[in-house]
Formats: structure tokens, sequence, C-alpha cells
């Protein structure tokens, strides 16, 4: 089994002045947990190469062991520098998608060609797909078979708009993901901001917030291993 990561090629906040990219605690922690579990990982993006991380959270995680691991971990830095392009990857050999956030994605992920075909036939060939945070954007322009949004009345959840409004951008971001969820009739669940929260809707798993990282990785592990 391979279980492919979708990552943000993005560096600019919009406008803003500011880089963004990859949250890197919403990728190392699920990362980590699929390998410890003896899982083949594939990473890919839409540009190839060099994943921007945003610097943000690497401050935030600077002090944790899972950090140090990373910094320790020479062959995961070469494959971040090293990503596959999204365009190059064939669905029929990866077991699971996964989405990990940071607000790169909200430029790059969403309205992505390949990154929506392989969503839409991931769930069609009954393939567990998931999004942590703002990655719940890449589900936006995803369609069922009968040309309905993928999400319409199923329960999801992604990065708050309060959360959004917490950190002071939800004037600066091109959209809040809670609220286009909603419009295209999402049933959208949330719990307290930074509070662990993920919802597993058939094969769709979905976090909202890096505190969700560990339980998107295991529930995913459990619906592969089910």
């Amino acid at each position: 089994m391979s279980i492919l990561f979708v990552l943000t090629s993005h560096s600019q906040f919009g406008d803003t002045g500011r880089r963004t990219g990859l949250w890197l605690e919403e990728f190392l922690a699920p990362y980590y947990r699929f390998i410890d579990e003896g899982f083949a990982v594939c990473l890919a993006s839409p540009k190839g190469g060099p994943v921007p991380v945003d610097a943000l959270s690497v401050e935030a995680l600077k002090d944790s062991p899972l950090y140090q691991r990373y910094v320790a971990d020479g062959v995961l830095k070469a494959r971040l520098e090293g990503t596959a392009v999204l365009a190059s990857i064939v669905e029929s050999q990866v077991s699971a998608l996964i989405y990990p956030g940071g607000h790169g994605p909200l430029w790059d992920l969403r309205e992505n060609a390949h990154s929506v075909a392989l969503i839409e036939r991931a769930v069609a060939t009954g393939k567990p797909v998931a999004t942590l945070c703002h990655a719940g954007c890449a589900l936006l322009e995803a369609r069922k078979g009968n040309g309905q949004p993928l999400v319409q009345g199923v329960q999801v959840t992604a990065f708050s708009d309060s959360e959004e409004a917490a950190v002071g951008l939800e004037k600066d971001v091109p959209y809040l993901v809670e609220r286009e969820l909603k419009a295209l009739g999402a049933l959208y669940a949330k719990a307290g901001d930074w509070e662990h929260h993920v919802v597993v809707s058939g094969l769709l798993v979905t976090g909202q917030n890096p505190a969700s990282s560990v339980g998107v990785a295991d529930a995913v592990i459990e619906l592969l291993k089910g």
C-alpha cells in the first residue's frame, strides 16, 4: 500500500508580502505515523520539487520531539525538496490520499485539475481521502458521479472561520473554507478553536486543525486495515 501526500507549491500569501506554504505539523505527524506503521509514502505537489514550509509552523513546532526527529531526518528533507509533479501521479498506484494544510493550498489545490481528478477517482474506487485544516479546500471543486458537489450532504470539518479570525487573517485569505463548504451543502461541524476534531464520513476523513493531525492519520490507517 502506498499513501500519497498532496502538498502545496504555493509560497506567497496573496498580496500581503508575507510567505506561506505547508503547515509542518500537519505533514510530519501523519507522515511519521504512516512510516512507523510500515506504509509506503509518496510526496507530490502541483509544481513538483521543493515544498515551501510556513516559517510560523516551524516556530510553533521547534521545541517538540516531532520537529527534532525531522531535523535529524535527512531522507525526509531530501524528499521534501524533490516531490513528484502531481500530474505524473497515477491514481491506481496509490491506496489513499492525504492533504495537509497551511494557507498555501488555498491558492493552488482547490482548482488544480489533477488534484480534483485524483480525489474524484479515489472516492469512486473506494479509497480513503483525507484533508487537514485549510486543505479541506481541495474538496470544494470535486464532484460525485451525478455531478453534485462531493461534500454535499456529507459530514466534514476543516479550519474554522473563528480560527481564521483568531489569527487575524480572515480578511487576507482568498476565501474561508468553512463558509465555502457550507455553501456547497456540506454538513460542517467543529470543536472549539484549536481543539482536536476529526470527522470520518465513509472513506472521507477530515481534520479541523493541527491538533487533529495524528487523529486523521489514525483514521486513515484504520480504514486501510479494515
